[in-house]
């Protein structure tokens, strides 16, 4: 985990303003992602933003994104724990190409096939956006816990402790979401014919 140094600045009501704004759009998306309804996806984004600036608005500019993290993902649990919803999945298992190494990132292809389609024709640019598409509707069915760190690590380019540190669970538990995570995506976009 970063170490934050003793003197970092605090943020300003303006700087505080400008963070949560800049992370609001991303934490919608993972709250849908989550919960599957607008209304209460859009409610757990404001209820994280109010208890970040109401219980650590005084935290340094740098620790904000974490503390973000973990805020919005304990108010999901929360919604769950109201809702009294229980989510069961079935992990599937397969790889995508490469060993499962620590640092090994399964969407880099994603990322660089991305710029590469940008000056492709409009074919090329809609398959891209069909495979993206699939691989968001993949996301949205990863068990809770897989998603989280699925989301934080590739998504939020977060680091493995960071991840940790925000879901409330061990590094090894990170590692271990995540490469199911990967796996069932990979297993889940190869039976609809789309290899990355």
């Amino acid at each position: 985990m970063r170490q934050i140094p003793e003197d970092s600045p605090l943020p300003s009501r303006l700087e505080l303003s400008d963070f949560l704004a800049s992370v609001e759009k991303r934490a919608f998306k993972q709250a849908l992602f989550a919960v599957r309804n607008e209304e209460s996806a859009l409610d757990i984004v404001q209820d994280a933003m109010m208890k970040l600036a109401e219980k650590y608005g005084d935290k340094p500019l740098e620790e904000l994104p974490m503390l973000f993290q973990r805020i919005l993902q304990n108010v999901i649990r929360d919604f769950y724990r109201r809702q009294k919803v229980r989510s069961m999945w079935t992990t599937l298992l397969s790889a995508f190409s490469g060993p499962e190494e620590e640092e090994h990132d399964p969407l880099e292809v994603i990322e660089s096939a991305d710029s590469d389609h940008k000056s492709e024709s409009p074919h090329a640019q809609l398959e891209q956006q069909q495979t993206l598409n699939a691989i968001e509707t993949e996301i949205e069915k990863l068990p809770p816990r897989q998603r989280e760190a699925f989301l934080m690590r590739y998504w939020e380019e977060m680091d493995i402790a960071e991840t940790a540190a925000a879901m409330g669970c061990s590094e090894g538990s990170v590692k271990t979401h995540c490469s199911r995570a990967t796996h069932t995506l990979a297993a889940a976009l190869a039976a609809k014919g789309i290899t990355l």
